[in-house]
């Protein structure tokens, strides 16, 4: 398979991996921004590049184009870490969850609220928005689609903790969710439908989405979004 390595820097780089210069040219630079990326997003960390790490680099927006807005705008800081891009992320959120350092707080509610806000600024969040849990009741109720927000529980379903994220697609034993504070970072990952507690849609807005069909390769499981 042939490899655009000029288009694989400028997204290494464009996701905050320093490859080196943009010259198309594989070299250890880019060897090693390969590696640290894979290794961010839970792949195992080598320098190949193969289908799925083309998929992973890819951004999200050109799979959501013309679909619905809060899932253009998460498509939009996919790959952005806790660490990396603590200041991109504090400056990104919306202000209701703009206080919060999400190197100290879990933030999947913080992303979920922001890319709602930036798709309708006068949409009714949750009271607190951050804890995962508070979406559960949230607009209306829906089947699991493309764009459903998705509420899980963690630890045990009876717990307080939980976690919070979008329906990006399926395979026959889990969710692939579309999510922040996933492996510290805005990553796709799959999370067991067993641990799904709702699964909601904004009031007002048909529900436009539909269920994806995806196999499982190449994207990690999830057990603790903490």
């Amino acid at each position: 398979m042939e490899i655009d390595y000029r288009w694989v820097q400028t997204r290494l780089r464009a996701l905050g991996f320093e490859p080196g210069p943009i010259d198309g040219v594989r070299g250890p630079r880019t060897d090693a921004a390969v590696v640290a990326f894979k290794r961010s997003i839970g792949f195992r960390a080598r320098p190949y590049i193969g289908p799925l790490t083309l998929a992973a680099l890819r951004p999200v927006e050109t799979l959501v184009k013309n679909q619905l807005p809060w899932m253009q705008e998460a498509a939009k800081v996919r790959g952005l870490h806790e660490q990396r891009n603590t200041s991109r992320l504090r400056g990104w959120f919306d202000q209701s969850v703009s206080w919060i350092d999400p190197r100290d707080i879990a933030w999947c509610g913080a992303f979920v609220a922001t890319c709602h806000r930036l798709a309708d600024p006068i949409i009714t969040l949750p009271e607190n928005p951050l804890g995962a849990r508070n979406w559960k009741p949230w607009g209306q109720g829906t089947d699991p689609v493309l764009g459903a927000t998705l509420v899980f529980w963690r630890v045990s379903r009876t717990s307080w903790q939980g976690h919070v994220g979008f329906y990006f697609g399926e395979d026959d034993s889990h969710f692939h969710v579309l999510g922040g504070n996933q492996s510290n970072a805005v990553t796709v990952t799959r999370i067991a439908k067993d641990r799904l507690l709702a699964s909601r849609w904004p009031i007002g807005v048909p529900v436009t989405g539909r269920r994806i069909h995806l196999t499982p390769s190449g994207v990690p499981i999830s057990n603790n979004e903490a």
